[in-house]
């Protein structure tokens, strides 16, 4: 478990729009100077950013700037890419967890993330909630599948697979195994969601349905975004951050980020003369 109690002194919602993201001292995590290096590739340039607890954080740019990369080192899983080497802070409750003797394994369980593709199990729907669970001690059928339903409804779910959690979850809609991969994270009861591009695989109706409960989840958890897509940005974050050849370029809320930008090329992006 990684406990230290962050300052909570100001209250979110008041910030919606007015405050910068940098006054508030109610957030779940930050960077401070973060560089990721594949090799010699300088890929994430020395940033700097803080995620609002409980709010949604949109990361934005062109392909290749750099946001996946800065994602996947909020959890560490850069360290599994050969190669790839990181420095300068990555802060969590408090702590900051880009130190060898961090213990991943629950860093990843109160971080969790949910990729671009949809990936879950070659096992039963029920498995892939509780397979999980049972690794780190959950051994109680009741609480097991107390769980597994908990976590199913809110990935709004469960109705549309409570009477076939025997079946396999590769029988389930693009859509559907989306979701069934967002209530897997969400079983190990994290404080942060990563979710990189999580509807960009999926038809129109399966983005709603995303889109739908991202807003939901906000209300227990921070979650963090990437997205190409400037409506969904704006229909799902409070907060964006452009991103571009490794570096932030503007970071605010996201109304006031898409309705006055500070900087040109955020405003050339975002209403795509960006080239």
């Amino acid at each position: 478990m990684i406990t230290k109690t962050m300052p909570i002194n100001v209250e979110v919602e008041e910030a919606k729009v007015a405050i910068s993201p940098f006054e508030l001292d109610s957030h779940a995590m930050a960077t401070k100077d973060l560089h990721v290096y594949y090799g010699d590739n300088h890929a994430i340039k020395g940033v700097d950013l803080l995620f609002p607890e409980n709010k949604v954080t949109a990361l934005i740019g062109p392909s290749g700037c750099g946001k996946s990369t800065y994602l996947r080192a909020l959890n560490r899983m850069n360290d599994e890419i050969e190669g790839c080497r990181m420095e300068g802070e990555i802060l969590y409750n408090g702590i900051d967890i880009n130190r060898k003797e961090i213990d991943l394994y629950n860093v990843r369980k109160e971080i969790g993330m949910v990729f671009q593709k949809p990936n879950p199990f070659s096992k039963s729907i029920y498995e892939n909630i509780a397979f999980g669970l049972k690794r780190h001690g959950m051994k109680n059928k009741k609480e097991l599948m107390e769980r597994v339903e908990k976590s199913l409804r809110g990935a709004a779910l469960w109705d549309e697979v409570k009477d076939d959690l025997n079946k396999s979850a590769l029988s389930l809609s693009g859509g559907q195994q989306q979701r069934l991969c967002i209530a897997r994270a969400i079983a190990m009861q994290p404080k942060v969601l990563l979710l990189d591009e999580p509807a960009s695989a999926l038809d129109p109706i399966s983005t709603s349905k995303i889109e739908d409960l991202i807003n939901e989840l906000q209300e227990k958890y921070t979650i963090v975004i990437v997205t190409h897509n400037m409506q969904q940005a704006a229909r799902v974050s409070d907060y964006t951050a452009f991103f571009y050849l490794g570096e932030v370029v503007e970071f605010k809320s996201t109304t006031e980020l898409f309705t006055n930008p500070s900087e040109k090329r955020t405003e050339d992006y975002i209403s795509g003369n960006f080239g």
